[in-house]
């Protein structure tokens, strides 16, 4: 089985994530996508409260049900705590079996860009093939060319939405329904999780 795992703090999840996981499912031909999110994401520490993972998951479910190749992994929920990508990944290869030839992480180029600061990046990259998703405007300069070769370049749609503009509209009473899954939006609504305080 080869698989992609697709971690992030989904909050919320947005047509983009699914377009590009469906994307590189398709490029690579992989078995599965599997979406981890992040219970509590590093890199987000400090900064405005994340939303309550019980929300994010559910809009998660929401999203992944009718596709057989996108699954949810809990690993980071159960793990409770920091997520560490590396634990992550060394985790889901101990739990199915997998070697590194066949088991794929996403990032977006932004997250290229500081990916030698992220925990015992150098070990990351020997569990796994590291895909990468070009953000907008993204440059490869100033990313050391070692790293760059390390890595999968994939031409993948290039969506311009992401989950904190998602957020600001909501707050600010703008459309966002074509952005999201419908029945995403009608949670978003139901439970007034992106409006101002």
């Amino acid at each position: 089985m080869k698989m992609c795992l697709f971690g992030g703090t989904f909050d919320p999840p947005h047509n983009g994530h699914f377009i590009i996981a469906e994307a590189i499912r398709e490029s690579l031909d992989l078995n599965k996508i599997a979406f981890i999110p992040a219970y509590n994401p590093p890199h987000k520490y400090g900064q405005k409260e994340v939303t309550p993972i019980a929300h994010r998951l559910a809009m998660l479910e929401i999203c992944t049900r009718y596709n057989e190749h996108f699954e949810i992994n809990d690993i980071e929920i159960r793990r409770g705590g920091i997520s560490y990508t590396i634990e992550t990944i060394r985790e889901v290869k101990n739990n199915l079996g997998m070697g590194c030839d066949d088991l794929y992480f996403l990032i977006g180029s932004d997250s290229l860009v500081e990916f030698k600061s992220w925990y015992k990046w150098q070990e990351i990259l020997k569990e796994c093939k590291i895909v990468v998703a070009r953000r907008p405007r993204f440059e490869k300069e100033g990313i050391d060319a070692d790293l760059l070769e390390q890595v999968l370049f994939l031409n993948l749609p290039r969506i311009e939405v992401s989950s904190t503009e998602i957020r600001k509209r909501f707050e600010m009473g703008q459309m966002t329904r074509f952005y999201i899954n419908d029945a995403v939006f009608d949670y978003i609504q139901q439970h007034k999780l992106y409006e101002r305080k």
